[in-house]
């Protein structure tokens, strides 16, 4: 059982124990805060929130130390993308090369049948398909499945969400009943390493570089003013441009070569067409024709309907009914059909 030191996987502990499993607890360390430049390091007080719940339910608590899987799956990319002038998603790179792709690794070695998570997805065998499926989770509004579009069919196999069919007032009820110390204990917030949102001090810190100022350049080739670096920007921004202009202007794109970002108005941020690279499918083993789908092109975005048609090069082209604003190179687009993920990719 993967515990974070939260409500939410504290209470999937519990939930598990109930049913009759054999629990063991890991916390995973992720990262040095120093090595960031951050000065609050919260992994240990986690580390013992988990233990005292573990302790609690008389079940045994690990520490693993995956510093160095996070450094080079998560962190690495989160850099190279950014200084590409796109804008990744690390939450899902963590789940896919961190707490799910290493856990499972090691949840093997220690001789385990399934990892389980707090997050908010279900996941079921289709019999006619013969395949596992992913579904979102019961709480559409915590729902997880977005994140997890990584997920292979071993792992859906091997993966329990002990949460999927819950909401988060049910869990937090749940916990109080039951003793637990962290049951009003906030949700985490924004991405792990870099709790102010301030990603670009972040990416200084790591690279030891600091971003090469540039021009802003207008849509109709006016150079409008002076940005302070390519990493400081990204797809639908209007804050914090410093340019005053008849009209408010966005960020519409960037051109890394040429260390130009390009202004326009809100209307050019709108795109009906994607295409979606490093692709996963999970309800169906090949994507073979067009097939009518809803798209999420972005964690918070509501999924809106959509045809997704495959590629030569085994990418996907994404058209949506309605042109979508600020479809952002480096996130994830997921494909859903009802309640069940149909796969996702990067946005290209």
């Amino acid at each position: 059982m993967a515990m974070s030191g939260g409500v939410d996987s504290s209470t999937a502990a519990l939930l598990l124990k109930e049913a009759g499993y054999d629990v063991i607890g890991v916390t995973l360390k992720m990262f040095d805060n120093k090595e960031l430049g951050l000065e609050e390091d919260s992994s240990l007080a986690n580390a013992t929130d988990a233990k005292l719940v573990a302790d609690k339910m008389g079940f045994p608590h690990y520490v693993f130390d995956f510093c160095e899987y996070f450094r080079t799956g998560v962190i690495g990319h989160f850099v190279e993308e950014y200084e590409k002038g796109r804008t990744p998603n690390p939450c899902v790179d963590c789940n896919k090369h961190v707490k799910l792709g290493q856990l499972f690794a090691r949840a093997k070695e220690m001789g385990c049948d399934y990892v389980a998570t707090g997050h908010y997805a279900n996941v079921q065998f289709d019999e006619a398909k013969g395949r596992w499926l992913l579904l979102r989770g019961e709480d559409r509004q915590k729902d997880q499945s977005y994140m997890l579009y990584t997920l292979t069919q071993n792992q859906l196999a091997h993966i329990l969400f002990p949460l999927g069919r819950m909401h988060k007032t049910e869990i937090r009820d749940k916990a109080e009943e039951e003793g637990l110390a962290n049951a009003q204990k906030p949700d985490s917030q924004d991405i792990c390493f870099v709790p102010d949102g301030d990603y670009a001090r972040v990416i200084e810190k790591i690279t030891k570089r600091r971003p090469k100022p540039g021009k802003f350049v207008h849509m109709d080739g006016t150079v409008l003013g002076t940005h302070k670096g390519q990493l400081h920007y990204t797809i639908g921004q209007r804050k914090g441009l410093g340019i005053a202009y008849q009209y408010p202007l966005y960020v519409i794109r960037k051109d890394i070569e040429k260390n130009i970002v390009y202004l326009g108005p809100h209307e050019a941020l709108f795109s009906n067409t994607l295409i979606a690279e490093n692709c996963n499918l999970i309800s169906l083993a090949e994507l073979t024709g067009p097939l009518r789908v809803t798209a999420k092109p972005r964690y918070r975005a509501v999924d809106v309907p959509a045809v997704i048609e495959p590629m030569e090069d085994r990418n996907i082209k994404v058209t949506f009914d309605e042109p979508q604003r600020a479809l952002t190179p480096g996130q994830a687009v997921v494909f859903y059909q009802g309640d069940v993920v149909v796969g996702g990719g990067t946005i290209r």
